[in-house]
């Protein structure tokens, strides 16, 4: 199964934007896509069902609905993600940063990558 991180695309919607990335952009046409479109959704899907083989992230998730809440967006729902594979000793799963936001595309990829280094090396 694969998790898709999105406020308001489908999977389908992000095939351009993987052909880029060498990435086999017909894994964004399967049918076995579960849609979150928020942090507590993200967090609520996988404590539920477990890690998924894949998860593919957007940054931006949204304004909050309470604006005395603190922005969600998918670098909180990364930072999650390792928290939760560190309590429960877990390897991170497979991940793609479809979003078109760069700096936040650039933001998770470099805190999940540093995530499995780090992991790496105390492994080793």
């Amino acid at each position: 199964m694969k998790l898709f991180l999105d406020d308001l695309r489908l999977p389908k919607d992000c095939v351009s934007f993987v052909k880029n990335h060498k990435l086999d952009s017909s894994l964004y046409l399967a049918e076995d896509w579960q849609i979150v479109r928020t942090y507590n959704e993200f967090k609520a899907w996988i404590q539920t069902h477990g890690l998924p083989e894949l998860i593919s992230f957007d940054h931006d998730l949204g304004l909050p609905q309470n604006p005395n809440q603190e922005e969600q967006n998918g670098m909180t729902c990364a930072r999650w993600l390792v928290n939760y594979c560190m309590d429960q000793y877990l390897p991170l799963p497979s991940y793609f940063v479809h979003s078109q936001n760069p700096v936040g595309k650039s933001n998770i990829e470099g805190f999940l990558e540093g995530f499995k280094k780090q992991k790496d090396k105390i492994s080793k």
